[in-house]
């Protein structure tokens, strides 16, 4: 007799059952995890809510789909039983190297050479039906979700296309338009867009949206949709993301993309729950050794501040940290001075607005050569303005963009980006990597891309300050993706 019996209750969640009731609270302690920074939020300060994050329900004994090959780690390590009773669709037997040839995909005009690891991770996503593909910026994410659409369209399926932003939802449509220039494939007869209080018409073989526009939206909208893809899956950890998964419990075909994970192993699981396995498509280091992403140059620029600066701020709450930082005159003319010296097209990302980042456009703009062209982005810049901005730099060879972390440290594609520069300090794994990214396309005018990053020495003698710390987390993950960096002091008055 089995110790576990797992059943399919629709394409979200299975169902676990055990005669041993100390089974299944054994299965909810595997799947419970302390909630990062749970202390400070309110549900907690309330005493609302232990700060735990439970991913087997105890009591309707539920558990995201794709979380199945841990429950069967979980009974492999306690030498359970266990009989898998779920519904198993069809694998369907397609030779996708020739498929994709067939697609006689073109970018820019010329015929791409679809490399073998696309090939690969639209193999393992057509053959396992849904899966999480770890693929970083420049790996070619868009060709990849372009041969799945492709493919569950001549299986009489509907696509749903999850982005975060208004300027993806153009961008990855603009990519299907490049790519079907010589397969007589028409975005405009067979993609829809939603964003911004678009029509949310239901007559299209695929829709491409913001989440945002969508997630209020009734379980009826969703039920037309076979295919779900996620891109920049790494934000579906929210609830409104994974609440729209949960509309769908009808649809089977379920797909993830990302460029990058934030290392929590509850956000990993999460997103494995409501995508399937994570796949890794490649890697960034390995991009960058064959010559497909541009050769990364990292200076870390530590900002060293007088003995008597730091004493009067030694007491700085993290938020009072980063508001005496953005304002302080002398490191804002650092960073305008630092954007103004680069040649090549420069993207300088900031945090706040209003604070920093109108601020630091009008000091770059002030001083810019005549004919310099210098850009500000930010979450209230409309979506075609964004574009234009993008069309603009890709063909500049000196152009300034100084734009919001939010607007264009995701998935914003610009071949012709040379230098970056981080103004406002961040720990984020995927905030840092998803900016980097940014820079490493590689175009005709450039097989190299260099990123400034500031840091700010505050510390007061055995006290280091928040965004000091917050430096040494990002050579942590420096260190991790094995890229190359310099350590440069700078001295500030």
């Amino acid at each position: 007799m089995s110790d576990i019996v797992i059943q399919s209750k629709n394409h979200v969640h299975c169902q676990i059952d055990s005669a041993d009731v100390g089974v299944l609270q054994e299965l909810s302690d595997f799947f419970t995890f302390e909630q990062p920074g749970a202390r400070f939020m309110p549900q907690y300060r309330a005493k609302l809510w232990d700060g735990k994050v439970r991913l087997f329900n105890l009591f309707t004994r539920e558990i995201y789909t794709g979380l199945v090959p841990y429950v069967k780690l979980f009974a492999q390590q306690n030498q359970y039983k266990v009989d898998d009773q779920q519904t198993v669709l069809p694998t369907p037997y397609i030779d996708v190297q020739q498929y994709i040839e067939n697609l006689n995909l073109q970018g820019h005009g010329k015929p791409i050479e679809v490399r073998d690891y696309q090939i690969d991770a639209v193999k393992h996503a057509v053959h396992n039906h849904r899966a999480l593909l770890l693929s970083p910026t420049g790996s070619g994410k868009s060709l990849i979700i372009y041969s799945l659409v492709r493919y569950h369209l001549e299986q009489g399926r509907r696509i749903l296309i999850l982005v975060p932003t208004t300027s993806l939802v153009e961008q990855l449509y603009a990519d299907f338009q490049d790519y079907s220039t010589a397969n007589l494939w028409r975005a405009s007869e067979h993609v829809h867009r939603i964003y911004a209080g678009a029509d949310k018409a239901e007559d299209w073989p695929v829709t491409i949206s913001t989440w945002q526009s969508l997630y209020k939206l009734p379980k009826k909208f969703f039920e037309k949709y076979d295919v779900v893809i996620g891109d920049e899956a790494h934000l579906f950890k929210a609830q409104s993301l994974t609440g729209i998964l949960n509309k769908m419990p009808h649809c089977a075909y379920r797909i993830g993309t990302t460029g990058t994970l934030d290392g929590m192993k509850t956000h990993k699981l999460v997103l494995e729950g409501i995508f399937g396995a994570v796949h890794r498509v490649t890697s960034t280091k390995a991009l960058i050794k064959n010559k497909q992403l541009a050769d990364l140059d990292i200076q870390c620029l530590i900002m060293k501040y007088p003995d008597e600066v730091r004493k009067n701020v030694r007491s700085l709450t993290y938020q009072e940290e980063m508001d005496w930082l953005v304002t302080h005159p002398a490191r804002n003319r650092f960073i305008r001075n630092l954007a103004l010296a680069q040649t090549g097209n420069t993207l300088v990302l900031f945090q706040y607005v209003e604070k920093h980042g109108k601020a630091l456009h009008e000091m770059i703009a002030e001083r810019a050569a005549e004919g310099r062209r210098v850009f500000f982005v930010y979450g209230g810049t409309e979506t075609d303005q964004r574009e234009e901005v993008r069309r603009i730099t890709e063909k500049e060879n000196d152009a300034i963009i100084v734009a919001s972390y939010g607007t264009f440290s995701t998935g914003i594609n610009i071949r012709n980006l040379h230098n970056i520069v981080f103004a406002s300090p961040s720990k984020s794994r995927i905030r840092n990597l998803q900016s980097i990214g940014r820079g490493l396309r590689t175009s005709d005018t450039k097989d190299r891309c260099r990123l400034y990053d500031i840091g700010d020495d505050l510390s007061y003698k055995s006290r280091k300050n928040f965004t000091l710390l917050h430096m040494m987390e990002r050579i942590r993950i420096y260190n991790d993706e094995g890229f190359d960096y310099k350590l440069t002091e700078v001295p500030l008055q």
